[in-house]
């Protein structure tokens, strides 16, 4: 049983939405979105912000226009994408990810901005505190990035004991460091030891599950990355080739093959930030919307894949699951 299934379906055609004319948008408030991935990586991101704008009375085309803008992996792009959405006067930004939150607040102190990501936002020193947050921006935190303990605690319940686990990161990720570090310390804490494999393109991909079989890996857990999201049906497949057990930070890998996903209800936290966008629009004060930190979390699992793995899941996991696709 695949829950959430009308909204899930609407995602594939969240990047063809109607296409309005200049002349007829020109009057429309506008919403620039500024992601750090691709249209196709982030497609998830829009859809949901698009529904907590509609589910709060605004709709696109109708009474509010959206300017995404895609830096496609490329960090360095995101300042002079913020730069064109200032010029394009928009109402507000939405951005999601640290560096697209610095990016923006470098171009404006006046534009509001709402974030989605998954870092402690103080830390990352986008903003002094939760409850009322100076300056222009506000918004949301999953703390993906602090959940990889749960993931391997989860790999550990079905993975042959003292085998050890491999971590995939993008070396080119800005959070590649600290991400590593909390993996380490999560299967250190199991007891278990850690091979870190590296990929920025598509042949690292094969070279780095190639690795797995040398010594054989026990599971894997894949990173919080673009380039992995995007490459969602290539990753899960290479998967299935070497027979790893492999767990992911979002229910998008499950989806199309992938074992397991644990994280954040990523849908939740965009159609939060819609509703805070549209909060916004009707005139509400940034300093009167607190930063607020995801409640909801996902734990899918893929029964098909599992049973391919020859994997039996326990009960205890299965119990525990939001989804079980079969």
């Amino acid at each position: 049983m695949i829950r959430r299934r009308q909204f899930i379906a609407g995602l594939g055609s969240a990047t063809a939405w109607p296409v309005v004319a200049w002349a007829q948008q020109s009057a429309l408030p506008v919403v620039g979105f500024l992601h750090p991935f691709s249209a196709e990586a982030g497609a998830t991101a829009l859809a949901a912000l698009r529904q907590g704008l509609s589910d709060s009375g605004f709709v696109e085309g109708r009474n509010v226009a959206i300017e995404p803008r895609w830096a496609d992996n490329e960090p360095d792009q995101l300042p002079s994408l913020a730069t064109d959405l200032v010029r394009r006067q928009v109402a507000a930004i939405v951005v999601a990810s640290p560096p697209a939150a610095r990016a923006a607040q470098a171009v404006t102190t006046t534009i509001p901005i709402v974030f989605t990501i998954g870092e402690d936002p103080v830390k990352e020193g986008i903003v002094g505190g939760f409850n009322r947050p100076s300056g222009n921006i506000t918004g949301f935190t999953n703390f993906g990035n602090q959940l990889f303990g749960k993931r391997f605690g989860i790999l550990d319940q079905i993975a042959p004991k003292g085998a050890p686990f491999a971590f995939l990161v993008n070396p080119a990720n800005a959070n590649a460091e600290p991400d590593t570090k909390e993996a380490q310390a999560a299967s250190n804490a199991l007891g278990r030891q850690l091979r870190v494999l590296a990929a920025r393109t598509d042949i690292d991909l094969d070279a780095a599950f190639a690795a797995l079989t040398k010594p054989r890996i026990g599971g894997l857990q894949v990173g919080i990355d673009g380039l992995f999201l995007a490459r969602r049906s290539e990753i899960t497949a290479l998967a299935a080739r070497y027979a790893v057990p492999v767990i992911y930070d979002r229910r998008e890998f499950p989806a199309v093959g992938g074992l397991m996903s644990y994280g954040p209800d990523r849908l939740d936290t965009g159609r939060q930030a819609g509703v805070y966008v549209a909060r916004i629009l009707k005139g509400e004060k940034l300093a009167d919307l607190p930063v607020q930190q995801s409640t909801k979390f996902d734990f899918i699992i893929n029964l098909k894949t599992a049973k391919t793995l020859g994997l039996d899941i326990p009960p205890g996991v299965l119990a525990i699951a939001n989804e079980v696709i079969e």
